[in-house]
């Protein structure tokens, strides 16, 4: 019986990036494919009511999990604080996982709603997740970026 897993629209070919472009990954399909695996399509930050295109946004301090725990921002290129929003749109993701069944996570990397080993903290890149993954993991849904597809455990 196929499994249904939330994906990173934007890994879909959704063209739902802060830029309004996707970064379609043929091997997320690939990978979906060979193990019958029922994509379920999130963009946090769309879901947030962010609109697209949006402002670029990165972690002022911090990452996913310290924004969590209240001690780290996000913030747009044009310095408008966007952590609320942010969690907001964590939080509808972590409902349609839960509404759908997901057990796991197929995110994109370095996104500071969906990156699951880095994300940037202002241009720099940083070991950490964004603010959806975080709460994923959190509840208990394993998340994995497009990088970790060899390492996915069915």
């Amino acid at each position: 019986m196929s499994q249904p897993i939330l994906v990173s629209a934007c890994l879909l070919g959704l063209q739902t990036r802060y830029d309004g472009a996707s970064k379609n990954h043929p091997g997320v399909q690939d990978w979906l494919s060979r193990h019958q695996r029922i994509p379920v399509p999130v963009c946090p930050e769309q879901l947030a009511g962010l609109p697209t295109p949006r402002s670029r946004t990165f972690f002022q301090a911090g990452a996913g999990h310290e924004v969590l725990e209240g001690s780290a921002q996000v913030v747009s290129e044009h310095g408008d604080e966007r952590t609320a929003v942010f969690l907001r749109g964590a939080r509808e993701t972590l409902k349609i996982a839960r509404l759908c069944g997901c057990r796991q996570a197929l995110l994109k990397e370095r996104s500071p709603s969906c990156g699951v080993h880095e994300v940037y903290c202002g241009e720099e890149k940083i070991t950490g997740l964004g603010v959806a993954a975080a709460l994923l993991q959190r509840s208990g849904i394993e998340v994995f970026s497009e990088e970790d597809l060899d390492a996915i455990q069915t």
